[in-house]
């Protein structure tokens, strides 16, 4: 389906035959149909009284990027045409003509280019889709997974709560050559520190209390895949000395035995604790951390990459409507621009959560509203005050080289102050030569009664 803006419906589309397919609209309800409804091409019918070209082609290509946009101006000139086509026009429709013909090329082109990008995504872009985000930020985690992938060495992902954690290591998995083995999952600070070293790396039957048969340990079962080990910072020191052996040997050992079995696994650890302060408070130990560490992934957190924040809502909103079983709803621009000043202290975690609500709370409604969204903290300040100035000028204005004489006269009084006296010691506080320093005293003296 085609969108026509124009003051009036063209007459000339009338009587077309595919003119079923056409909406005419005004500017202002052709912007607002825009917003709810996907057109596979625009069609702009200049002159429209108060409307620029350039300035309704950028609204258009604002609410509705990639759709391409054709315009018909009977009073544009070439170098206007010329001046469209470097904003993104895709083509402009010869003046007096319909120009039906070129506008269903345009819907062609659009139609292929979403089905090539699809196909792309299904065969094989499935790791991109647990890294949602086209920001900077993602663009070089991207980059990142791509080289280590197929690595067999360790990675420590770091990163706040809620940041997507365990979906970059999902990413890891999916993008190496071990996708097609088993990807296990451990918390390490969700079991008890009686019960984690069985979860890790299995007992016979008999080993201890309550062990009535044999059970194959966390790093077993991921023979051939990804163990993932989140929390890592939550491991008690004792199991740290037991997994560095595991790492460094690649073998692992079953409680209640001394037989070994060799392991051919990617170890991936998470935390969100700063490993190095435990180390500093023996904690963690330094060795096990440089043996997990040998690539460093940082997750970012969702303030650093606001850009991405429509593109994250969109992806929840699908993905919960779908569990739903509900048709996907709009999100308005009121929306769109809200949930981007925020600051997100919960992260990514906290803005699935916060469309979950949303969709949950505006029933049977189509469109989400900014009162859909509970956000009760701040919204993050994009325009910060202004630094409190060094030296604040008057209204009636000041002497330039009197008031710099003054401050140098400060520095240099309070140089000397602090070192007793000591020019020598004074230069070097003041990153001067002593000759220098000594030069700028005479200069200022009896002021400086050093």
């Amino acid at each position: 389906m085609w969108i026509a803006v124009s003051p009036e419906t063209p007459s000339d589309w009338l009587h077309h035959p595919v003119a079923w397919s056409i909406v005419h609209k005004p500017p202002h309800e052709a912007l607002g149909a825009l917003e709810v409804m996907d057109f596979g091409a625009i069609i702009l019918d200049l002159p429209i009284p108060g409307w620029t070209s350039a300035f309704l082609l950028e609204s258009v290509q604002r609410i509705a990027p990639g759709v391409p946009v054709l315009i018909r101006d009977r009073a544009a000139t070439l170098d206007e045409a010329v001046r469209l086509a470097h904003l993104g026009l895709y083509q402009f429709l010869p003046a007096g003509q319909a120009g039906l013909d070129r506008i269903q090329e345009a819907v062609e082109a659009r139609r292929t280019s979403d089905l090539v990008q699809l196909a792309c995504q299904v065969e094989s872009e499935e790791w991109q889709r647990m890294l949602v985000g086209s920001s900077r930020e993602m663009r070089q985690l991207h980059h990142i997974v791509r080289l280590v992938a197929g690595r067999r060495a360790s990675v420590l992902i770091t990163g706040e709560t809620g940041t997507g954690k365990e979906m970059g290591a999902r990413a890891l998995h999916l993008a190496g050559n071990r996708r097609s083995g088993p990807l296990v999952a451990v918390n390490c600070s969700a079991l008890p520190e009686t019960l984690l070293e069985s979860e890790l790396f299995g007992h016979v039957r008999g080993a201890f209390t309550g062990a009535f048969q044999n059970r194959i340990g966390r790093f077993e079962q991921a023979q051939g895949g990804t163990l993932f080990l989140d929390e890592i910072g939550e491991l008690p020191m004792e199991l740290q000395t037991k997994l560095l052996r595991v790492l460094q040997e690649r073998e692992v050992q079953r409680l209640g035995t001394s037989d070994t079995v060799k392991l051919d696994i990617r170890v991936v650890a998470a935390t969100n604790c700063d490993l190095a302060q435990r180390i500093a408070e023996g904690r963690f130990r330094e060795d096990l951390y440089y043996r997990l560490n040998v690539v460093p992934i940082e997750m970012p957190p969702l303030r650093r990459r606001l850009d991405d924040v429509p593109l994250l809502a969109s992806h929840f909103m699908d993905k919960i409507c779908a569990l739903e079983g509900i048709a996907p709803k709009v999100l308005t621009r009121e929306v769109v621009q809200r949930l981007c000043e925020y600051s997100w202290p919960g992260n990514v975690r906290q803005l699935e959560n916060s469309m979950e609500m949303a969709i949950t709370l505006s029933g049977d409604r189509k469109t989400l509203l900014p009162a859909d969204f509970a956000l009760p903290l701040p919204l993050l300040d994009r325009h910060p005050p202004p630094p409190t100035p060094v030296v604040a000028v008057p209204d009636c204005g000041l002497d330039y080289e009197e008031t710099l004489a003054v401050i140098e006269r400060s520095i240099l009084e309070q140089a000397l102050r602090k070192t007793g006296g000591n020019k020598s010691a004074a230069a070097d506080m003041l990153r001067l030569k002593r000759t220098t320093l000594a030069a700028k005293v005479r200069s200022l003296e009896p002021a400086v009664g050093f």
